[in-house]
């Protein structure tokens, strides 16, 4: 069973921000990744990131723990607005 990546960020970051409509995930291409860019509220870049990074950490190795349709590498990167 495949997961969609973009639904599954969403759903992990919105309940940890104080502005979930500002979460946006983008999906593009590069030569080696299926690259996901998370966009967040400038006021929840540090909550997203967490202490020493480890809600970042924790985020990325649910998603690169997931079965994904991709034949690249998954990559995710958080993005301040």
């Amino acid at each position: 069973m495949t997961v969609a990546i973009v639904p599954l960020v969403e759903a992990l970051v919105r309940p940890l921000v104080d502005h979930p409509e500002a979460v946006t995930v983008t999906q593009h291409e590069t030569a080696e990744y299926m690259a996901f860019d998370l966009t967040v509220d400038p006021e929840d870049i540090g909550t997203v990131i967490g202490r020493q990074g480890r809600v970042a950490q924790a985020l990325r190795a649910v998603v690169y723990g997931v079965k994904s349709p991709y034949t690249k590498r998954v990559r995710l990167n958080i993005v301040k607005q």
